[in-house]
C-alpha cells in the first residue's frame, strides 16, 4: 500500500524548497515542475508532485494542489491557504519549514531519550538472565559436589542470591512488558491512552507539558506569520499542542480574548508561560513584535523540553546501571561466601 502522507522532514523539505523558489519569483507551476524534475523515482513525493502539477494545470491554488495530493495534514493545508489569500505565501512557507522541522527534531530526540533506557533494560534482562540459568546453577553444582548440600552453613547466601535475581528479573521484565505496551499503543492511534499514563508522572507530566506548550507556540506563530488574527490563530494552533491539560487553559484564554483581552494579557491571566516568558510576550506585543517574542519563546520552549528529556535520561540511565551493578556484585559476593567458608575450615 502506498503511503500518502510525508513525514515532518519531507513537508520540511517541499516548504522550503518552494519558499525559495517563491522568493526567487518564480511562478507556483514552474516550482512545482522544477521539484518534479528533481523527484522521477517512484516515491510519495514524486506521484504527489504530478498530481499537484494536475490540478494547478487546471488553475487550481496551491492549497488546493496540495490538499489533492493527500501528502499534507490539514495544518500545512491551512497555512498555506492563508497565505496565498493574504499574499504572504513565502513568509508562510518558510514559517512552515521550520515549524515541521523543530517538531521533527524534538520528536527524535523524545525518541532517543526513550531508546537509551530501552536498551538498558534490555541489557539488564539479559545479564540477570545468564546469572540465574547459567552462572548460579553452576556454582551450585560445584559446591552440592564438595559439600554435600548447599542449604547448611554459610552455603545457603546462594539460594538468596537466586531469590534476588529473580526478583529483579521480574521487575526488569515487567518493566520492559509495560515499555513495548506502551511503544505498540503509541504506534496503533492510541497516544491518549500512554499520555495519560505518563502524566501520571511528574518528571514526564513536566516534559509533555513543556512539549505542548512548544507546539502551541510554534503553531501561533506560524499562524500570525500568514496573516490570522489572534484569536482565530489560538483557535486554530490549539488543538496541535494535542494535551488535555494544556486544552482546559486554552479554552480559558480563548474565553478572555473574544471578551477582548489580547493574546499577551489573556496569555498572562491565565499564567500560560513562565511568568518571565509572559512579560517577554506582554513586552513584544506593546512594541509591536509580538511575532518576534514568538519565536524566541518556541525555541526556549523546545530547547527546554530537550533539556528535561536529557535530565530524565540522566537519571533513569545511571539508575538502571546501579540496579545491574548491586544485582552483579549482591550475586558474586554470595557465591564466593561458600568459598570463603570452605578455605576458612580447610586453613
Amino acid at each position: 500500500m502506498r503511503k500518502t502522507r510525508l513525514d515532518e522532514l519531507g513537508i520540511s523539505a517541499f516548504c522550503e524548497s518552494m519558499a525559495m523558489m517563491v522568493q526567487a519569483g518564480i511562478q507556483t507551476d514552474e516550482a512545482l515542475a522544477l521539484l518534479q524534475s528533481e523527484h522521477r523515482d517512484d516515491g510519495v513525493l514524486a506521484h504527489g508532485l504530478t498530481v499537484m502539477m494536475a490540478q494547478v494545470e487546471q488553475r487550481r491554488s496551491l492549497a488546493e494542489a496540495m490538499q489533492s495530493a493527500d501528502l499534507f495534514p490539514d495544518f500545512a493545508l491551512r497555512m498555506v491557504e492563508a497565505g496565498e489569500s493574504s499574499g504572504r505565501l513565502e513568509n508562510v512557507l518558510f514559517h512552515l519549514a521550520r515549524y515541521y522541522a523543530d517538531q521533527k527534531t524534538l520528536s527524535e530526540k523524545l525518541r532517543g531519550a526513550v531508546a537509551y533506557p530501552a536498551a538498558m533494560l534490555l541489557l539488564i534482562i539479559a545479564v540477570l538472565t545468564i546469572m540465574l540459568t547459567i552462572v548460579l546453577p553452576a556454582f551450585r553444582a560445584v559446591y552440592d559436589r564438595l559439600t554435600g548440600s548447599l542449604i547448611d552453613s554459610s552455603y545457603a547466601y546462594i539460594h538468596l542470591a537466586g531469590v534476588f535475581c529473580a526478583v529483579a528479573l521480574a521487575v526488569m521484565a515487567l518493566l520492559a512488558v509495560c515499555l513495548f505496551v506502551g511503544l505498540l499503543l503509541w504506534r496503533n492511534g492510541k497516544r491518549s491512552a500512554v499520555l495519560a499514563v505518563l502524566e501520571k508522572l511528574p518528571r514526564c507530566r513536566a516534559i509533555l507539558d513543556t512539549n505542548a506548550l512548544f507546539r502551541f507556540t510554534s503553531a501561533t506563530e506560524t499562524l500570525l506569520a500568514s496573516g490570522e488574527m489572534q484569536t482565530d490563530a489560538v483557535r486554530t494552533a490549539a488543538p496541535m499542542a494535542d494535551s488535555k491539560r494544556l486544552e482546559e487553559k486554552l479554552d480559558r484564554l480563548l474565553t478572555r480574548m473574544e471578551e477582548g483581552r489580547s493574546l499577551a494579557q489573556a496569555a498572562g491571566d491565565e499564567e500560560l508561560f513562565e511568568p518571565v516568558y509572559g512579560r517577554m510576550l506582554l513586552a513584544g506585543e506593546r512594541s509591536g513584535g509580538l511575532e518576534d517574542v514568538l519565536k524566541r519563546l518556541t525555541r526556549l520552549l523546545e530547547e527546554s523540553t530537550e533539556t528535561q528529556a536529557d535530565r530524565l535520561v540522566e537519571i533513569v540511565g545511571p539508575t538502571l546501571s546501579g540496579v545491574l551493578i548491586i544485582t552483579i556484585g549482591l550475586t558474586l559476593i554470595s557465591v564466593m561466601l561458600p568459598l570463603i567458608g570452605m578455605m576458612n575450615a580447610i586453613g
